[in-house]
């Protein structure tokens, strides 16, 4: 039987589902994601320094953080306009 991996990020949360080694889910803040490396595992640095491996490969985990952010900062700003862009 093979180990499942998560479908990406749930929108109820802000934070992102990773699978362990073993095949149990992680939560992980994706704000203190500090590295990723392929080794050939994926293995994620912490700003705290701790290190852990993780099934997903590196560009999904990226796909994810990046979603995060998506999500995070999605909402009620306001873009400024470029110079030169026309008012509409």
């Amino acid at each position: 039987m093979g180990k499942r991996v998560r479908e990406g990020p749930r929108p109820e949360t802000d934070m992102i589902h990773l699978t362990k080694l073993n095949g149990s889910e992680y939560v992980l803040n994706a704000d203190l994601i500090e590295s990723l490396e392929s080794t050939p595992d994926t293995t994620i640095t912490l700003v705290s320094g701790h290190k852990m491996n993780v099934l997903e490969p590196v560009d999904e985990v990226v796909s994810r953080i990046v979603e995060y952010h998506r999500q995070v900062f999605q909402g009620p700003f306001v873009l400024k306009r470029a110079s030169g862009d026309p008012e509409h």
